[in-house]
């Protein structure tokens, strides 16, 4: 591997560290998250748009390469974000077929995914 792989990796490494710690503050103190992160209530909408806009790619970059490791893991990812929802809307008492129907879905593309490679004998 180059030089400029390996840095490449443990750029990788340190971004995938802090974003860690980011979910991990937004999961015990969402309100210090949102300070941590000068996140603006009144933008989340404008927030979730570029949220989808960027799991629209995600997902158009998982198809085009067509690697079945790489769509399992997007898949799965995506299942997780719709199940999360899902339970903290459940919570505060609000509808969640929408997200449980997504989550449903993402999880069946991951599972196929995962299917075909255990079919086809390719290595992870």
């Amino acid at each position: 591997m180059t030089d400029l792989g390996f840095l490449s990796l443990g750029l990788t490494g340190a971004g995938t560290a802090l974003t860690a710690r980011l979910a991990y503050v937004f999961l015990r103190d969402p309100a210090r998250g949102m300070a941590l992160t000068t996140h603006r209530p009144e933008a989340l909408p404008k927030v979730m748009a570029d949220r989808y806009v960027a799991f629209t790619a995600l997902a158009l970059f998982s198809l085009i390469y067509g690697d079945f490791v790489v769509i399992a893991a997007t898949f799965s990812t995506f299942a997780y974000m719709a199940f999360h929802d899902a339970l903290i809307y459940a919570r505060a008492g609000h509808p969640t077929s929408k997200h449980w129907i997504a989550g449903f879905g993402a999880a069946l593309v991951a599972v196929l995914a995962l299917a075909t490679i255990v079919q086809t004998g390719a290595a992870f």
